[in-house]
């Protein structure tokens, strides 16, 4: 904002790996309220860029710059050295970002001591000081904080007490997470911080990153995320060819930057055309005066056109065209440039190249060449999982051709399991899970476990096609595999390429089915989205598995959420599903309504099949019974624990919109006001469903 102090600021930024330059000339400012999502494709320099903001590398040129008394925190993707010989337990892991808190809590309990033994006017003066800086800098409640985040990111209190050195990867991360939120930094750098999250433990870490007081830099893959907790979006693009990365800053959240960038490609496509158009019509005026002879109008026509062309070869020709349309002189410009032939003229307009701003994209196309049957799957009565750990229960369920279901549950609820009953790799434990007729499935693995590690990419496309070298090339290229990419081991390929060769084999298989596990892991967000596109398209039925909540909002119509041990079916999209589940709202555990007919009647349903270590499930309510009470009391603290959250929210948005205005920053403005609404709207359905409950 102008007459406001940027927190961090680099300067004409640039690095290089060897003679590949990953950015030069690179400036950005962060100031005290932004919260910035950092989006551009795998290998552009994100993580690059991080690092020197961070002041953890020492960037090839320019400087990084931070205000007096900035703390700064950076949560890397993967933390599994960051514990490299450290004995804590998580628990106490947690407790050093208040090192200095219990230093003066140990100060406290000695002097309480000392007064215990030997009444002191003084001691007691400076025990009652100590104590009021304790208790406002959070002295009693430090360590609910630390339960609080803990059970956030999904550590259950029996893994408290676990030392670091047994953690995985994953969950060295989330502490080192949990570390940084807890020590509250003026500036949270975070790494792909969703990576080693379920999607409960996404959920929490989005509100309380929304109500964040410092500033946040945010790398991240997760689209909804993103549109959750951001309010700029800064895009490192390639370049195009050799040309190092480019960084384009937009206002708003992951949609708005989607909207903003899609319209910032169209207006440079239409300048671009009209651009040339009409400096072809100008080259075609100059040759046809020349050759009737009027040199005069020719000559000066053309000394105007050699001023375009230097402009366009110095600015690049979206900054030249909207230059000279704004009406400033190439004079002011600066461009100088000998007078051209015509010929030359000529040959540089016919190498104005079209803006290459649109990342490379999937190309790829999914088609169901057989409808099937109507009824694509069907189950009833059925118990999913091992003799040994019944996972969970399915009383009825039915899947119709078109149908586009998303299965949500947390790690280790049965999702890939189900997904292997309905592959007839498993047997249910009782009842029935069947295919409909003439039904033909595509499997899309997060493990990506069917490739053949051992083969090279072409290898894989002509086990399962027979085409030419030219042909097959040409396939994998909509995949982006290009050149001596298709000759790589697909053991040396990275998570993001496993993923676009398994993608590329999936549209070969023609399904009408299709069972996608995770299909978005390790794709970077053009990838992500091209997937989606396709997915959108496709005139198939789907079973979406997925921590990507994005891909399930744009994509599913039936949300089937496991929950209790049993697989519940909500008929609605995600955002309905979501407002069900935190009003409390019951789903019909029936058969669900298709996405585009109502269903026949079902016959009366079977009992629920519950796994052997659940409960049976109660009998139907009668009026107004305990276990409604009970569902009504949960709800309402819940209720009056968001009515706490989002109160705090719109007193920051509060704040800061004051402080807009005051600078007259007209897009921090509508930005803040929009997030007003929301947080207004949201206090208005909280307290009007308060008054119900209590």
């Amino acid at each position: 904002m102008d007459g406001i102090m940027p927190i961090l600021s680099a300067v004409e930024l640039g690095h290089a790996f060897g003679a590949a330059d990953l950015f030069h000339d690179l400036s950005v400012a962060v100031e005290a309220r932004d919260r910035i999502g950092l989006v551009g494709p795998n290998g552009v320099g994100k993580t690059t860029l991080l690092l020197a903001l961070a002041g953890l590398l020492e960037p090839a040129a320019g400087r990084v710059e931070i205000a007096a008394g900035l703390t700064m925190g950076y949560l890397r993707q993967e933390a599994v050295l960051t514990f490299a010989g450290r004995e804590n337990t998580v628990y106490q892991e947690m407790l050093t970002a208040f090192a200095a808190l219990r230093a003066r809590e140990a100060e406290m309990a000695t002097m309480e001591a000392a007064l215990g033994d030997q009444y002191d006017d003084e001691l007691l003066a400076a025990y009652g000081t100590l104590q009021e800086n304790f208790e406002r800098e959070g002295g009693y409640q430090y360590q609910n904080d630390v339960k609080r985040v803990l059970l956030g990111l999904g550590f259950a209190a029996d893994q408290w007490d676990t030392p670091l050195l047994h953690l995985s990867g994953g969950q060295k991360t989330r502490v080192l997470l949990g570390r940084l939120l807890l020590e509250r930094p003026t500036l949270l750098i975070l790494d792909e911080p969703t990576n080693h999250l379920d999607i409960a433990a996404v959920e929490w870490l989005e509100g309380t990153l929304r109500r964040w007081e410092g500033a946040l830099i945010i790398v991240s893959h997760d689209r909804y995320f993103l549109d959750r907790v951001v309010n700029r979006v800064w895009e490192l693009a390639p370049g195009g060819g050799a040309n190092p990365a480019e960084l384009k800053s937009y206002r708003g959240n992951y949609t708005a930057y989607v909207r903003q960038r899609q319209e910032a490609w169209e207006r440079a496509e239409r300048l671009y055309n009209e651009e040339k158009e009409r400096l072809e019509r100008e080259a075609e005026f100059i040759q046809s005066h020349i050759a009737g002879g009027q040199t005069d109008i020719a000559k000066g026509r053309l000394r105007q056109l050699t001023r375009d062309l230097a402009l366009i070869e110095q600015m690049g020709l979206t900054a030249a065209t909207e230059s000279r349309r704004a009406g400033q002189s190439w004079l002011e410009l600066g461009a100088r440039a000998r007078t051209m032939s015509i010929n030359e003229a000529i040959e540089r307009i016919r190498a104005i190249r079209p803006p290459g701003i649109r990342p490379p994209r999937l190309k790829m196309r999914l088609e169901s060449p057989e409808r099937g049957a109507r009824v694509v799957l069907r189950a009833k009565a059925a118990t999913i999982g091992y003799p040994a750990r019944p996972l969970f229960a399915v009383n009825q369920l039915k899947l119709e051709r078109g149908g586009r279901a998303a299965l949500l549950g947390p790690n280790g609820s049965g999702k890939s399991t189900l997904l292997r009953v309905i592959l007839g790799e498993l047997e249910p434990l009782d009842g029935e899970v069947e295919l409909g007729e003439g039904v033909s499935l595509g499997y899309f693995a997060q493990a990506h476990d069917r490739l053949n590690h051992a083969a090279r990419v072409i290898d894989e496309l002509w086990a399962r096609r027979d085409l030419s070298e030219t042909q097959a090339r040409g396939y994998l290229a909509q995949y982006l595999f290009r050149g001596d990419d298709v000759f790589k081991r697909v053991s040396e390929l990275s998570g993001g390429e496993r993923g676009r060769l398994a993608l590329a084999l999936l549209a070969l298989e023609g399904a009408n089915f299709l069972l996608l596990d995770e299909p978005t892991n390790h794709l970077d967000i053009p990838s992500q989205e091209a997937l989606q596109e396709v997915l959108e398209e496709f005139n198939g039925t789907i079973l979406l598995v997925s921590h990507d909540r994005y891909l399930i909002d744009r994509l599913a119509r039936q949300i089937w959420a496991l929950e209790e041990g049993e697989l519940r079916v909500y008929p609605a999209t995600y955002q309905e599903y979501m407002a069900l589940r935190d009003g409390s709202a019951l789903p019909d555990n029936g058969a669900a309504e298709p996405d585009n007919a109502p269903l026949e009647p079902e016959p009366t349903a079977v009992p629920m099949a519950a796994p052997a270590t659940a409960e049976p499930p109660p009998a139907p309510a009668k009026g107004w019974s305990r276990s409604a009470r009970r569902q009504d009391e949960r709800r309402r603290r819940q209720v009056e624990e968001s009515l706490a959250d989002v109160e705090y929210w719109l007193a920051q948005i509060t704040e800061a919109l004051e402080a807009a205005r005051a600078t007259q920053d007209e897009g921090e403005i509508l930005v803040l006001e929009a997030e007003d609404a929301e947080a207004r709207e949201q206090l208005a359905s909280l307290l009007a469903e308060w008054e119900v409950l209590a």
